[in-house]
């Protein structure tokens, strides 16, 4: 029950938190790493032992669903290699130097153990990134870069990770032996995601109501990720490829009276999975702490913030050197709009090299270390280290910057929603061609309206809008009045509650539009 309490007191301080944060304009996963950590000093503070598997299972598993659900394989597709070389060069880059640095303060560190360290704070994370990306909104195409690197980076440190922790118990490591079970696991991992995914959606068919259905949504996804890690493949790249698929072939088969509530309950539970994420990386501090006496504590935050400084230098490094390599090959490129935003452009590049945010797996790949490994501590203490002062120091200063350097874009999802917006009622008005009744003629002039809307409708909130939500808000409030008059029951009130919700919903403007 105290575990319970404790979790609910947390929630509640985290949202309030969280809710500060925006009207500060301050990143809500910084405040709420910052807000644990400060709660871990607290003598009669909650004391919340990370299980890491179940962190990776219950953290990571759904928040990297999400994004993949959300993800666009196309716009991955053409920028196949920025992403790549982040998801692959850069994390085999820092997990490197990071083990040099930290065999030079610590000589008797096996270098086995070096690469577990550098593997464990190498991957910027998908719980930060998200978050973190959502509220400061820089260009489309750095988007798309940031997110398809921390879809796939995980399973490349944590890949590179858990061979060097099988090679600590086994007392050697072979490369030829390595290499063959990466490429094994990755492929493995692809076609199990993929045949998940297929069986997911013929599974998701045969529930039609919404509780039933979305709570199969969330069996499932835990499903794929733990029968992912049995049969010792990524469950990080099972669930990427997984989600993938369904948002391929999913949104076929649903109705909207799934779809919609599905996706609120869905919003809410990755933000709930991202609030008590970033507090129980700052309550970790505490037991780190409690393993080191005062000599210890001083020396290995030196180290500590040696191999944070790394982390931070090594992805600025390799980001201007691939800027550099990218530009050698392809000289002059005709497409400014798309240098603009990407990383052979300096403030594009900018921005990427400092959204470096660490998050939940690292942490939770430090205490799934084993408790005889080779400077466990010193590890956690690092891990830590790294997450905090990722999100404290860039994660501060990312809104800022993007505002300094004023990175233009040129709004590529509304445009093409306007294509396709255009398209759908074009299509809808040539369905309704033939019909006689007077409804058809009415519906297909509501269509035409909508049609002649679409050019700025689409980029920009418009005076219509604007007018349907002040009707809208007349309408509600009438509602109101009669439910509080006893003229309508509540049934009644809550059917035509819906009804408006709806309407509004069709006349909110776009963000960062108003």
């Amino acid at each position: 029950m105290v575990l319970f309490e404790s979790i609910l007191v947390i929630m509640f301080g985290a949202v309030i938190l969280a809710a500060g944060s925006r009207r500060a304009g301050i990143p809500y996963p910084v405040v709420l790493a910052i807000g644990g950590t400060a709660l871990a000093f607290i003598p009669d503070a909650p004391r919340i032992t990370l299980d890491p598997e179940l962190v990776l299972a219950l953290f990571v598993a759904p928040i990297l669903l999400d994004a993949a659900f959300d993800s666009s394989p196309r716009d991955l597709r053409r920028n196949w290699l920025p992403v790549s070389s982040l998801v692959f060069v850069a994390v085999g880059v820092t997990t490197a130097v990071v083990a040099i640095v930290a065999r030079w303060f610590v000589p008797d560190l096996p270098w086995a153990a070096a690469i577990a360290l550098g593997a464990i704070v190498a991957p910027p994370d998908a719980v930060a990134a998200t978050a973190i990306l959502r509220r400061v909104r820089p260009p489309h195409r750095i988007v798309v870069i940031l997110e398809g690197e921390s879809l796939l980076n995980d399973a490349t440190a944590l890949l590179i990770y858990r061979l060097a922790v099988g090679a600590v118990a086994a007392g050697s490591f072979s490369a030829a032996s390595a290499l063959p079970a990466f490429v094994l696991v990755t492929i493995g991992s692809i076609v199990l995601g993929a045949l998940l995914g297929l069986a997911a959606v013929r599974l998701l068919t045969l529930f039609r109501d919404p509780p039933s259905a979305i709570i199969v949504q969330f069996i499932t996804t835990f499903g794929v990720w733990i029968l992912a890690e049995r049969l010792h493949l990524s469950g990080i790249i099972t669930v990427v490829v997984y989600g993938i698929m369904l948002a391929r072939t999913a949104p076929a088969v649903t109705s909207a009276r799934l779809r919609i509530p599905s996706y609120a309950v869905w919003e809410t539970t990755v933000f709930v999975l991202q609030v008590l994420a970033f507090v129980l990386v700052g309550l970790q501090l505490r037991p780190i702490l409690e393993g080191f006496d005062a000599a210890q504590r001083i020396g290995y935050f030196w180290i500590a913030l040696a191999v944070l400084a790394t982390v931070i230098l090594v992805r600025l490094s390799w980001v201007a050197t691939y800027r550099g390599l990218a530009l050698l090959v392809s000289g002059r490129s005709s497409d400014a709009s798309a240098r603009a935003t990407s990383l052979q452009n300096a403030k594009g590049s900018a921005v990427v090299a400092w959204c470096g945010m660490r998050g939940i797996v690292t942490l939770a790949a430090a205490f799934a270390l084993p408790a005889d490994f080779p400077y466990r501590d010193l590890i956690l203490l690092c891990a830590f280290t790294v997450v905090v002062g990722t999100l404290l120091i860039q994660g501060l200063t990312l809104a800022p910057l993007l505002r300094y350097l004023a990175i233009s874009d040129d709004h590529p999802v509304d445009r093409e929603f306007a294509l396709a917006r255009k398209a759908a009622l074009e299509a809808a008005i040539g369905s309704l061609e033939g019909a006689g009744p007077a409804a058809a003629a009415a519906i297909r002039q509501e269509y035409r309206d909508m049609l002649e809307q679409t050019g700025r409708a689409a980029l920009l909130d418009t005076d219509h809008n604007a007018l349907r939500r002040t009707a809208l808000s007349a309408a509600r409030s009438t509602a109101f009045d009669l439910r509080k008059r006893g003229t309508i029951g509540d049934d009644a009130f809550h059917r035509l509650e819906e009804e408006l919700d709806w309407l509004e919903l069709g006349a909110a403007p776009r963000e960062g539009s108003a």
